[in-house]
C-alpha cells in the first residue's frame, strides 16, 4: 500500500476556534474557499517517523475539513533507493561522499516505477524533500499544479547534490523553503517554517498521573532534574556532542541525561547511529537511551513535560520540530545555532543558542542553576510558538500559496485560449 489515511478527526478547526480565535479559522476558510473543486496530493517518503510524517498527519485531515480534499501517497518502500537517497540528504546538508552515476541511475528507475503506482491526480500535488523531488517529469499534466516542499538545510549543500536535485525541482511550478538561508542562488523560492499540532498526541496536556504512567516502564530517577534531547539517532542531531557536553556539565551540576528517539523508514543509518551512542554511553549511570517506537507520541510528550531543560544540539537543522514541542510546554530550551532553530529559539529571549560543545555545557549549567532563567524563557517560548509556529499558520501559507499558483495557471491557459 501507497496511500496513507490519517486518522479523521472532527472538530480541528473549532479547537483551534477555541485557542487562537475566529479571525485564524475564518482566514483558512477564505483561502480554501477559493480552492472548491480542487483537490490537493501530499507526496514524501514514509508514514512513520520524522517530522514531514507528523505533520501531514495533521494537515491532511485539516485541509479535507476546510473543504480541500487531501490524499496522502508515500513512495514506495525499497532498501536501495533508500540509502541512496539518504546519502544525497546528507550532501545536500554538505558532508558525505556524493552521487555516483549508477545511482543516479537507479533513482530514475525507482522513480519512474513510483510515477505509475501512486495516485498522482489531484489538481495541487505537493512533494514533500527529495526523495519524490523526481515525479514531476514522469507524471506532471498540463491541468496541475506541483510545489516542492523543501524541510531541509541547503545552505551549505555539495554543488553536484544541489545541482542533481534542483533539476528535478525544475519540473515545479514553485519552491517552499523553511528559512531564507536554505534557498538556492538564483533560484526563487517562497517560505514556510514547518509548525506543530497542540492538540496532537505528542503535545496535548498531561497531568501528572498520566505521566507517571507513561514515563514508570523506563525507570528513570525521579530525584534529579532531567536534560533531554528528543531526535532520531541520526549523526546531524550529533547525540554523541549531547553525551559530551553533558558529561562537562554533569560536572558542575546534578543531573540524568535522557537520548530519546527512533529511526524512519526512510532512514537506513539509524540502528548503526543508535549502537554508537549506546557504546559511548555505555558504564555512564547518569545517562539513559530509549530506542521508542514511531507511535510513542505520548511518551515523548510526557518526556519534554517531565524534564527540566531540553537540548536540541544538532549540527545540521531543517527547523526541529522538537524545539517548538518544548518551547510549547514552556520548558528552557539549549539548542545549537543552526538552520531553522534560530526562528524559535530567539537567544536569551526564548531559549539559549549554542555553538560548540564547551558552548552547549556552559548553558546547560546556567539553566539547571537558574529556575527563575528558565520560567521566563519558558513563557515566552510558549507564546513565540502560539503566534508563529501552529499548523494554522503553515496551512495558512500552503493555501495562499495554491491559490496563486492555481490563478497564475487559469490566467495563463485565458491567454492561450
Amino acid at each position: 500500500m501507497t496511500r496513507v489515511e490519517p486518522r479523521i478527526e472532527t472538530g480541528i478547526l473549532s479547537a483551534y476556534r477555541a485557542l487562537l480565535g475566529e479571525e485564524s479559522v475564518r482566514e483558512l476558510t477564505a483561502l480554501a474557499h477559493g480552492l472548491r473543486g480542487r483537490r490537493m496530493v501530499m507526496v514524501n517518503s514514509t508514514a512513520t517517523g520524522g517530522g514531514v510524517a507528523e505533520i501531514l498527519h495533521r494537515l491532511v485531515p485539516m485541509l479535507t475539513e476546510l473543504g480541500v480534499p487531501t490524499s496522502w501517497e508515500v513512495l514506495p518502500a525499497e532498501a536501495r533507493f533508500h540509502d541512496i537517497t539518504k546519502r544525497l540528504h546528507n550532501a545536500l546538508h554538505g558532508h558525505g561522499a556524493p552521487l555516483t552515476d549508477a545511482d543516479h541511475e537507479h533513482y530514475f528507475a525507482f522513480t519512474r516505477q513510483a510515477a505509475e503506482r501512486l495516485t498522482l491526480d489531484g489538481d495541487i500535488i505537493m512533494i514533500h524533500d527529495p526523495q519524490p523531488a523526481g515525479l514531476a517529469a514522469y507524471r506532471r499534466k498540463p491541468h496541475q499544479t506541483w510545489i516542492w516542499r523543501c524541510h531541509i538545510d541547503l545552505a551549505d549543500a555539495q554543488p553536484d547534490a544541489l545541482d542533481f536535485i534542483m533539476t528535478r525541482v525544475a519540473h515545479h511550478d514553485a519552491a517552499v523553503y523553511s528559512h531564507a538561508t536554505f534557498v538556492p542562488r538564483m533560484t526563487p523560492g517562497f517560505l514556510t517554517p514547518p509548525s506543530i499540532d497542540p492538540f496532537s498526541p505528542k503535545n496535548v496536556e498531561l497531568d501528572d498521573d498520566r505521566m507517571h504512567e507513561l514515563l514508570a516502564p523506563y525507570g528513570l530517577p525521579g530525584d534529579v532534574p532531567w536534560v533531554t534531547q528528543v531526535s532520531r539517532f541520526d549523526r546531524i542531531k550529533d547525540p554523541l556532542g549531547v553525551i559530551e557536553a553533558f558529561r562537562l556539565a554533569r560536572k558542575r551540576e546534578d543531573a540524568h541525561l535522557v537520548l530519546a528517539g527512533g529511526s524512519a523508514d526512510d532512514d537506513p543509518e539509524g540502528a548503526a547511529v543508535l549502537a554508537e551512542v549506546r557504546e559511548r554511553a555505555g558504564g555512564m549511570s547518569d545517562v539513559s537511551v530509549l530506542a521508542l517506537p514511531s507511535d510513542a507520541h505520548q511518551v515523548i510528550n510526557a518526556l519534554q513535560r517531565r524534564s527540566t531543560v531540553i537540548v536540541q544540539k544538532s549540527l545540521r537543522e531543517g527547523f526541529a520540530l522538537t524545539v517548538s514541542e518544548a518551547l510549547w510546554k514552556q520548558r528552557a530550551v539549549v539548542a545549537s545555532a543552526v538552520g531553522g532553530i534560530p526562528l524559535q529559539v530567539v537567544h536569551e529571549r526564548t531559549g539559549l543558542l549554542v555553538r560548540s560543545v564547551e558552548g552547549c555545557a556552559l548553558q546547560l549549567v546556567r539553566a539547571l542553576r537558574d529556575r527563575a532563567l528558565r520560567r521566563r524563557l519558558g513563557r515566552a517560548g510558549h507564546d513565540h510558538v502560539r503566534m508563529n509556529f501552529l499548523h494554522t499558520r503553515e496551512l495558512r501559507d500552503y493555501l495562499a500559496l495554491a491559490l496563486h499558483l492555481v490563478r497564475q495557471l487559469a490566467r495563463a491557459g485565458q491567454a492561450h485560449g
